[in-house]
């Protein structure tokens, strides 16, 4: 081993010695011989989820059946206002307002209402010729495909502009500027005032995918004046696999908000069981049908958990891990290409990697107990969600990196076929 890599290893347990976040790692379940480099795709399990699942489950579902729509819940009103409830837990670590977050959806449903809205919007104040949705190539693939499915249809006109081109390809025809705040595959994060002013001042509306921001980087969307927001349950909020979506749409826009999806949820009274839709005054007007009670009670629990750590608190420890594992890199002497910005302000809790055997280099980790994952075509990511991990993790992946480039293990059968998740 080298002075260099003994000189990290070191530092490494002075940090986690050191580190005010170090006990959170003990509220999560993580095997004892992995390094999880993969909670920008999937959380981990936060300890508390179980038992409240169980709760829910057994007393709320198997004992008060169909009472607990209205009976307590966590302390809570019941089933009915539990979606309205996360998202207004949910508010404070994205900068809106209570009464502006509903957890509900998906992302890519929720990413159909806003545009509808925003094109809607358009048409209800003479403007109808506003068509354009705005966005750049390379963006999540849901995110274009929502804007495809309606140009097929005639309803919108899908126009991508290079991220450095964005605010001169705003005009008079674009009724909603579309963006992920931090790039699913390189991490770079976007100015979110800047070009939501930019936006705003060509007479657009804005949209944000919050889903590889929230609850690890700091987000402002009303001191950025942002119009609406989107952004999923399952990735640093540790609310489990295919967890509900959340849904921003700022105060000024719920009384003239037109969303197609008019599902008996977002109604202004479901049980008066009307043949006539009459939308709800507030943000339960986002809703569709019938909420998903389990999945919101997983999604709270590790809501609750990420707001106790804070927000603030994480982004300074994930800004941590990333600068440290570059040095844990350049310690074992490996000169990779990095894709993500390299200044940690600019960018999400992660690092990407290009490499042409990008996929077997992820494979062969994986098989070493260090996961993280590979995008398309020659992306190795690594993920740094700050709530569980340490210091010691990153010079351990980074040990394991180098060995396995330098010993050509990634070579080996099996590494290179292609599962169906990357």
């Amino acid at each position: 081993m080298s002075d260099a890599v003994t000189a990290v290893s070191q530092r490494a347990n002075e940090l986690d010695a050191a580190d005010p976040l170090a006990r959170y790692r003990d509220r999560f379940t993580l095997p004892e011989d992995i390094i999880y480099l993969d909670g920008n795709s999937l959380g981990a399990l936060p300890k508390a989820t179980p038992g409240a699942m169980q709760r829910v489950v057994e007393r709320e579902w198997g004992e008060g059946l169909i009472r607990s729509w209205n009976d307590e819940h966590s302390g809570g009103a019941g089933w009915f206002d539990l979606a309205r409830d996360v998202g207004a837990k949910i508010a404070p670590l994205i900068g809106a307002a209570p009464e502006e977050v509903i957890a509900c959806d998906t992302v890519s449903i929720n990413l159909f209402k806003f545009i509808w809205a925003a094109l809607a919007h358009h048409r209800a104040n003479g403007d109808a010729n506003r068509t354009v949705i705005l966005s750049e190539p390379g963006n999540f693939p849901t995110d274009i495909y929502m804007i495809e499915g309606l140009e097929q249809r005639g309803l919108a006109r899908r126009r991508l502009a290079p991220r450095d081109r964005i605010a001169e390809a705003l005009d008079n025809d674009v009724a909603l500027l579309m963006l992920t705040h931090a790039h699913y595959k390189t991490g770079e994060v976007f100015d979110m005032a800047a070009l939501t002013k930019a936006a705003h001042d060509a007479g657009a509306l804005v949209l944000w995918d919050l889903s590889h921001s929230t609850g690890a980087l700091p987000v402002d969307l009303g001191g950025a004046n942002a119009d609406f927001a989107t952004g999923c349950g399952y990735k640093y909020l540790c609310g489990g696999p295919g967890a509900p979506a959340f849904a921003f749409a700022a105060r000024r826009h719920h009384s003239t908000l037109s969303q197609p999806l008019t599902g008996w949820f977002g109604h202004a009274r479901p049980f008066a069981f009307s043949d006539d839709f009459e939308p709800a005054p507030g943000i339960e007007q986002l809703q569709c049908g019938t909420s998903p009670v389990l999945g919101l009670t997983a999604l709270e629990t590790g809501v609750d958990l990420i707001a106790e750590i804070g927000v603030g608190r994480l982004y300074e420890k994930s800004r941590a891990l990333s600068e440290f594992f570059l040095e844990c890199v350049a310690a074992h002497g490996l000169d990779l290409d990095l894709v993500s910005p390299s200044d940690s302000a600019m960018r999400g809790s992660q690092l990407s990697f290009r490499s042409a055997n990008a996929y077997a280099i992820s494979q062969a980790l994986i098989a070493r107990g260090v996961i993280g994952d590979f995008r398309d075509p020659d992306i190795l990511r690594l993920g740094f969600a700050p709530a569980y991990l340490r210091f010691a993790d990153m010079a351990g992946a980074a040990g394991h990196l180098a060995q396995v480039i330098e010993s050509g293990e990634w070579r080996a059968d099996g590494f290179s076929k292609r599962a169906a998740v990357t």
